[in-house]
């Protein structure tokens, strides 16, 4: 396995104008990069405006059409994992997140998913269907999850600092513990692997 430090993205999975995901984003985006063995970066969807999946097949069997998708696609590869902030609508993730993870296929294989999410119930719905999209996608989601309760979400808009909440701090720590391993564990497998098919 390369020495280099494990890559995560934290994909920002909402593009409304006067969206929250960009504060918890950025929050744990920070405290993955005050770490000294993994790095974060952010990925906006908002860079990424993908149509619509209407393609004539799935990114399993064939090429995308859409240049933004193969622009998405191109970019997830280069990461060892992902931290997704996961918003809450109709007791769903938000639509453009699901319709961005239709796009994605073998960049994503065997690579640890996370969720940060925020709502009535913490996002607690969306992120528990996001692990079983996330499943059919081969990634493997892990367990710990941040979930920013109704109270905090309203405090943070207010302008609480959403760093001082020492129990959202907690479960952060939590999830950043199990997609490091996960990350480190799983790269050194796919590197084993390819080191196998070249031999």
């Amino acid at each position: 396995m390369s020495s280099s430090k494990a890559r995560l993205a934290v994909v920002i999975g909402s593009i409304r104008a006067k969206r929250f995901a960009d504060k918890p984003a950025r929050w744990i985006a920070d405290l993955i990069n005050s770490r000294d063995d993994v790095e974060a970066e952010i990925v906006d969807l908002k860079d990424y405006p993908m149509a619509m999946f209407a393609e004539d097949t799935s990114p399993l069997w064939g090429p995308s059409k859409d240049e933004h998708a193969l622009r998405w696609q191109a970019k997830m590869a280069t990461f060892d994992g992902y931290v997704f902030t996961a918003a809450e609508y109709n007791h769903a993730p938000t639509g453009v997140l699901k319709n961005a993870l239709d796009y994605l296929g073998s960049q994503v294989f065997r690579k640890p998913a996370g969720f940060v999410g925020y709502g009535g119930v913490g996002g607690a719905r969306a992120v528990e269907q996001l692990r079983m999209i996330a499943v059919e996608l081969q990634m493997a989601p892990v367990r710990a999850a941040v979930h920013i309760q109704l109270p905090d979400y309203v405090a943070i808009q207010q302008g609480q600092d959403i760093a001082e909440l020492a129990h959202l701090r907690t479960s952060a720590d939590a999830l950043l513990a199990d997609m490091v391993w996960w990350a480190k564990a799983l790269r050194a497998a796919r590197d084993a692997e390819e080191r196998a098919e070249a031999a």
